[in-house]
């Protein structure tokens, strides 16, 4: 395969529609995704966006799959670092799937471009906003109040 890609993969212990609701209620998103907005009508097409708590926009894009509670798919361009949105556009999937009485959660970020400092950045940011996801629905704490 050619390009950069990024996958990480936890076990939840709730039910895939948990997950869902979790993945696209933009209130419920900001708990574990460090305040930061989502912005979509999350129907396949439809642009998509995330906001700082200042306003600024941080990432933009579009839904190019949404069929819950199993898989979500945006097309994914970084706007505030210009080295990074200068790599272009990613794709984020997100399936999700029952185990047992447990939840896979699997996230695969990928780009065209070989060596992606984006995905180098989406590497180090998805496991804490993915811990913090996996600690509010079983526990409701968030594990991380703020990214680093």
């Amino acid at each position: 395969m050619t390009g950069s890609s990024f996958v990480y993969v936890t076990y939840i212990r709730t039910t895939p529609e948990k997950v869902w609701s979790a993945l696209t209620t933009p209130e419920f998103i900001k708990k574990y995704w460090f305040n930061i907005l989502h912005e979509t009508d999350w129907k396949v097409g439809s642009p998509w966006r995330m906001i700082y708590p200042d306003g600024r926009v941080t990432d933009t894009g579009e839904i190019a799959e949404f069929d819950p509670p199993k898989r979500l798919a945006i097309k994914w361009r970084n706007e505030f670092m210009p080295e990074l949105k200068a790599e272009g556009w990613s794709r984020c999937v997100i399936d999700i799937e029952p185990v047992d009485d447990s939840v896979k959660l699997t996230v695969t970020h990928t780009m065209e471009l070989e060596g992606a400092k984006f995905i180098g950045a989406v590497s180090g940011g998805w496991p804490k906003i993915l811990s913090n996801l996996k600690s509010l629905l079983e526990t409701g704490e968030v594990v991380l109040k703020e990214i680093r």
